[in-house]
């Protein structure tokens, strides 16, 4: 009965549009939903596999044209190539490319244009429209903003790392690179991360900066327009005692930043990107993107609780060294003590919300000028709309971010 399905399911899709060379080298679970997958211009190349019942495929997308490929419950959009590797519960808006060797895994977002090249490693990782990455990177765990158009986008250089697991066994370490209230309007000067390099998170990383390649970077740059490099770190052994975090305070700084960007960024995809779900399958694009920044922030809280569970160690470890009471023994054991309300703060602030006069004032303005294209709706803003549309992104980052830092800081 299995073959049956599988080999029906292929004979459909092809009897509805779907280009397949070589069908009999192809597999899709019974579980796929054909109904998911548009008719037009899609084509589905030798050794493919489609699995998962939430798999979505829309209009004028190329699966495995370099290589094979298997994709796994992603979301799909319109004239995307995925060009060979694997992809798990991810969305790809409209037009974004992955080449071969691609490895991508759930919570990831590329939006429209966005693009990587061969053989890149994501996971948790939000693109936001026309930024690129080169080959042989692994850069999961972050956000990266920046840029207006296909010619002026942030990229990340081949050979490059965002380090997200630490020493201290823990990885609450995802990295803000631009933000979201601004990003989304894309209007900001581009960011540029030079290749042979890497970034340890948690960072915080300013528009317009740039990276020279080669750096592998550890501090957070918050002055737009600034050209920072690392030289080679010098020889050294020194003691380690594991898990002792020193600055822990900075590790909740960034990652409450981060998840208040999160959840704005949901407000975004909920109120603003609903607006160019015109049929079923779009509807199902939107919806599923709306599933994935969830994830995101289930992903954060998740990562932010273990690394709550280990300041009891990390507290003991520091008196053992200094015998002394101090700030940051009492940063640890507030972090401790409050960090399920901490996380429930941004879990709460996630849509749907109450009225809000600055959201629903730019989405009349957006609707009085939205054109069958998103991103050139979002370019043709005016200062005044565009400005407002910040200013309610930004409010929902500060109020978010305050209510929750506040319930741990001491």
């Amino acid at each position: 009965m299995p073959d049956k399905i599988h080999h029906s399911t292929i004979e459909g899709l092809i009897q509805k549009g779907v280009k397949i060379p070589c069908p009999q080298s192809i597999e899709i679970g019974p579980e796929v939903n054909p109904d998911r997958i548009s008719s037009e211009n899609v084509t589905i190349h030798t050794g493919c596999k489609l699995y998962g019942e939430k798999t979505l495929i829309l209009s004028g997308t190329t699966i495995g044209e370099e290589a094979p490929a298997t994709i796994k419950n992603c979301h799909v959009g319109a004239n995307v190539h995925l060009k060979g590797g694997f992809f798990d519960g991810a969305v790809f808006l409209d037009h974004a490319q992955m080449g071969s060797g691609a490895h991508v895994r759930k919570g990831t977002i590329l939006e429209e244009y966005a693009s990587g090249a061969h053989t890149v490693g994501l996971k948790q990782t939000i693109l936001m429209p026309f930024v690129t990455l080169g080959s042989l990177i692994n850069f999961c765990d972050c956000l990266m903003a920046g840029g207006t158009d296909k010619s002026n986008h942030s990229e990340v250089g081949s050979s490059y790392i965002h380090f997200n697991y630490t020493p201290n066994q823990d990885k609450a370490t995802a990295s803000l690179i631009g933000d979201v209230p601004n990003g989304v309007m894309l209007q900001q000067a581009p960011i540029f991360l030079g290749g042979q390099g890497g970034l340890v998170g948690p960072c915080r990383i300013a528009y317009g900066t740039v990276i020279v390649a080669g750096s592998v970077y550890r501090k957070d740059i918050v002055k737009q327009d600034q050209l920072v490099m690392d030289g080679a770190m010098r020889h050294a052994s020194i003691g380690f005692t594991r898990g002792l975090y020193q600055n822990v305070n900075r590790i909740v700084d960034n990652n409450a930043l981060y998840m208040a960007n999160i959840v704005a960024l949901s407000h975004w995809y909920y109120y603003v990107r609903k607006l160019w779900a015109s049929d079923l399958l779009t509807s199902a694009l939107q919806k599923g993107l709306c599933e994935t920044i969830e994830n995101v922030l289930e992903e954060r809280t998740k990562q932010m609780k273990r690394l709550s569970e280990k300041m009891p160690a990390s507290i003991q470890a520091f008196h053992s060294l200094s015998g002394a009471k101090s700030p940051v023994i009492d940063a640890k054991q507030c972090l401790y003590d409050n960090c399920t309300p901490f996380v429930e703060v941004f879990l709460d602030a996630m849509p749907p919300s109450s009225s809000d006069h600055l959201r629903d004032n730019f989405l009349e303005e957006l609707a009085s000028i939205k054109t069958s294209s998103y991103l050139d709706s979002i370019q043709s803003l005016d200062e005044n709309t565009r400005t407002s549309g910040i200013n309610w992104l930004q409010r929902i980052v500060n109020s978010t971010y305050n209510k929750a830092i506040n319930i741990v800081r001491v």
